[in-house]
């Protein structure tokens, strides 16, 4: 009954002109989707997708890791992310898997293609029948966009190149661009015939598909992260890894507006409101922000409460600030979980790993023998997670030096404490 609520009765959000945000998320938003009805789903590193109908979510859960991209094709949502797995809502059953993780989304009519780290692009049919990978490209793939008819899917990799597949063979008909630097994003506008890739040096250009010219909007900063076109093709938002929107009028090519989002991180996501009248934005804060296109200067910027994993690290003594650099994105410190990615830390020492009720954990961890003390804390840190627990969904990381370890072990018991 839940999810026939969720697919068939939900009230459609207002057509905002006006800024405003989604709360709710435990982590950074990493991708973002919106349907004709008005209703936006969310992606994020909580490993959740947020849909929206209005200010209040209905959360879909089942991703194992970071959500990283989510699209409507208009009669199911599809999510992707760090778990290698395509699932589909309402339901969230797994309708395609990777090898690596996947970070790129696109629907057609009949389709979703799934761009992934391993190297290939999936092709998934709607109606459950084979699906196909193609390539391997030799390197990852970042983007996947389709042509209006479906009949042709553009693809963006870590090599740099720009390719062209034939849907119905599987063939690379074409390689448009060759930059050298990988290319994270791309937008395809048929009407006008052409393509817009942003890059991790920074670069945006428009690559005419009639008369081969190129236009270009490369401004001194970097990686392109986010790219959206408006929904009348006349706008094309850029964000970026430090922060900014760049809006491009694609009907005169000029920068009308470069606004800066946030102060701290990037922009990772970008969409523009079913009528055009507001950009979406996503980032390191756990929050949607919304502005009105034409007053973006005017508005608030993202993350107006500074995530700890940001802030300055003299303001922190070292055991904080290890705590804050490696652990409080995923993990929060209270007896709520707050939907991070990880479960809450409070009470850590003495529990038992992959036994707190209510956390979907890997096999790996909820199978091992592991009590989280001040010798196991050290040793996942000292070996790296990838080694210490090889499976676990915890991100590789390390922290050298004995020092740091014995701080951030000192404030975490001080900090996890169950009597506080």
């Amino acid at each position: 009954m839940r999810w026939l609520i969720l697919a068939c009765a939900l009230i459609p959000l207002p057509a905002w002109a006006e800024f405003f945000t989604l709360k709710g998320h435990g982590g950074p938003i990493m991708g973002i989707a919106t349907a004709p009805d008005g209703r936006i789903a969310t992606a994020s590193f909580d490993n959740s997708v947020g849909l929206w109908s209005d200010q209040t979510p209905e959360w879909l859960e089942g991703h194992e890791a970071a959500v990283n991209a989510v699209v409507f094709n208009g009669t199911a949502i599809y999510s992707a992310g760090d778990d290698f797995t395509l699932r589909r809502w309402p339901g969230g059953e797994i309708v395609g898997q990777h090898k690596g993780k996947i970070v790129s989304v696109a629907a057609s009519k009949t389709h979703v293609a799934t761009a992934s780290w391993d190297g290939t692009i999936g092709l998934w049919p709607v109606d459950g029948t084979a699906p196909a990978l193609f390539g391997p490209t030799g390197s990852g793939v970042n983007a996947v966009t389709f042509s209006p008819d479906g009949s042709k899917l553009f693809s963006a990799g870590v090599d740099g190149s720009l390719r062209v597949w034939d849907v119905a063979t599987g063939e690379e008909t074409d390689r448009l661009v060759e930059h050298g630097f990988g290319i994270n994003e791309l937008i395809f506008n048929a009407q006008e015939n052409w393509i817009a890739y942003g890059a991790v040096d920074g670069v945006t250009r428009i690559l005419d598909l009639t008369t081969g010219e190129e236009r270009d909007f490369t401004l001194d900063r970097r990686p392109i992260l986010a790219l959206a076109l408006s929904p009348d093709r006349s706008l094309l938002a850029v964000g970026d890894g430090e922060g900014y929107i760049m809006m491009i009028d694609t009907t005169e090519w000029r920068i009308t507006q470069d606004f800066r989002a946030t102060l701290r991180g990037p922009v990772w996501a970008l969409s523009f409101s079913d009528d055009g009248q507001n950009i979406h934005a996503g980032g390191i804060d756990a929050a949607m922000y919304s502005w009105p296109v034409g007053a973006l200067s005017d508005q608030q910027q993202m993350a107006s409460t500074e995530p700890s994993f940001l802030k300055d690290p003299d303001e922190m003594e070292n055991g904080e600030r290890q705590f804050a650099r490696k652990c409080s994105i995923c993990h929060s410190l209270t007896p709520d979980s707050e939907r991070r990615a990880g479960p809450t830390l409070h009470g850590i020492f003495g529990r038992p790993a992959g036994s707190l009720p209510g956390y979907l954990y890997s096999d790996t961890l909820q199978d091992s023998d592991i009590v989280w003390n001040e010798q196991t804390i050290n040793a996942l840190f000292d070996e790296g997670p990838d080694h210490y627990i090889p499976g676990s969904k915890m991100p590789m990381q390390r922290i050298t030096e004995q020092q740091d370890r014995d701080d951030l072990i000192a404030f975490l018991r001080r900090a996890t404490d169950d009597q506080n």
